[in-house]
């Protein structure tokens, strides 16, 4: 058992300021769809624009960013204490990527949409092709998360037993 390689553990971190940078670009949406046009006075004049979606959906996919961002940058900083195989770090750090990315991006187009895709069909929400298909967008992630979350239980459980008590 080794700790993360260097390189993964920056690739992580690399890709959670890729999602803080998406979450700034969101909030920007979120902020234009609030005042329902650009105002950026006196850079850019007054435009009327309204970009669909509610508060809630915006403040997701915010929020969802931020906290996925930060989740990749713990992880990579935290690399060191998660001892797997060459084989399980790889898939640990795939995990990883998958679960944070795709559990976000999609918050953005249901922020759009209008949608949830928390159910086929839309359950009690907007149903439509753009639901389903968010929804099954949803499952890599949701597979993604439980595989991460075990493989850091394990790796850094690993590196406990390995450490000397004091």
């Amino acid at each position: 058992m080794t700790e993360m390689p260097e390189r993964r553990r920056a690739l992580l971190f690399l890709n959670g300021i890729g999602l803080f940078c998406f979450a700034v670009f969101v909030g920007w949406h979120w902020f234009f769809a609030l005042l329902g046009e650009i105002v950026l006075w006196p850079v850019i004049p007054s435009i009327d624009l309204q970009i669909p979606g509610d508060e809630r959906a915006w403040r997701m996919v915010h929020m969802e960013a931020i906290t996925q961002g930060l989740l990749l940058m713990a992880l990579g900083l935290g690399g060191r204490f998660i001892h797997l195989t060459p084989q399980w770090h790889r898939v640990f750090f795939w995990s990883a990527i998958v679960t944070t990315w795709l559990f976000t991006v999609p918050t953005y187009f249901h922020a759009l949409l209008g949608t949830r895709g928390l159910a086929m069909g839309g359950g009690p929400f907007k149903p439509g092709l753009a639901n389903d298909i968010l929804y099954l967008i949803g499952w890599p992630p949701v597979i993604a998360v439980h595989v991460m979350l075990a493989l850091a239980v394990i790796g850094v459980w690993r590196y406990v037993k390995s450490t000397p008590q004091a």
